[in-house]
């Protein structure tokens, strides 16, 4: 197992840093995370034309932030004056890991051009256990996986968890270990997806069971009503994440699996 999964129980991630009032992917909400007990903490990364590596969900500042541009095209001394919210400014991810040493960070790479930049931080900080890196790209995990080797964690890419998909509805028959369908490895460590792809399942009990039996955990993105979390507790999913981070805490309570300040 590697080191950013060993923790005994059910894995709670702050989406963003959850939604307790504070601006997404703001210094403020990741530290009402932690205030909260949690420890497994969610956040983005762009890289400004510049190269530095900032903690930003969106391409553009527009959407949650008082100035717009995109981020890749503004140096960071631009950047740094936008305010999340209107009060928050845009924090770097070297800033946050050494913010909350005892938290592991699960990080989505947005774009191309932040992949060296992320590769160098987490190797100029030593985060390579408290690290996951995921994304929604093929190419930019396969970069990542490049630069960085196999010491890092990184979960599964859009073709790998179609791959596991179809394994788990072949049953199983299947060898437990080895090659997936079409003969190629999987690369990460967990399988981090949504419950359902434009209208189609993807989280059952043949999904949860296949991923085991090929040693991949498997995290569910993003889950805010209790009942619909209690159910994929119930199918054997090893790690939630949510923004109404107090609704996750509450569930994982009533069923003693939430251990406060290390969850």
């Amino acid at each position: 197992m590697h080191p950013f999964l060993d923790h005994p129980g059910p894995l709670a991630f702050a989406h963003r840093g959850g939604d307790l009032g504070h601006p997404e992917n703001s210094l403020a909400a990741f530290e009402a995370a932690v205030a909260l007990g949690y420890r497994y903490l969610e956040t983005d990364v762009h890289a400004t034309r510049d190269g530095v590596l900032v903690a930003f969900h969106d391409t553009r500042l527009d959407r949650v932030t008082d100035r717009g541009g995109a981020v890749a095209e503004l140096p960071w001394e631009s950047v740094r004056q936008a305010r999340i919210g209107g009060t928050e400014p845009v924090p770097l991810l070297e800033d946050l890991l050494g913010a909350f040493p005892a938290a592991r960070f699960n990080i989505d790479v947005k774009a191309a051009p932040a992949v060296a930049p992320l590769v160098e931080t987490i190797r100029r900080t030593n985060a390579w256990d408290r690290v996951c890196v995921g994304g929604f790209s093929d190419s930019r995990l396969a970069a990542v996986r490049a630069a960085a080797g196999p010491r890092l964690a990184t979960s599964l890419g859009p073709r790998e968890v179609a791959r596991l998909r179809l394994r788990s509805l072949a049953g199983p028959l299947l060898p437990a270990r080895g090659p997936s369908i079409g003969g190629a490895p999987y690369a990460g460590v967990c399988a981090q997806v949504p419950e359902r792809h434009k209208g189609v399942r993807v989280v059952d009990r043949a999904f949860v069971r296949a991923a085991h039996r090929l040693g991949l955990q498997v995290h569910v993105w993003t889950v805010d009503d209790a009942t619909r979390i209690r159910t994929l507790l119930d199918l054997g999913v090893d790690g939630i994440m949510a923004d109404r981070i107090d609704v996750l805490r509450d569930v994982l309570g009533e069923r003693g699996c939430w251990t406060d300040g290390s969850a």
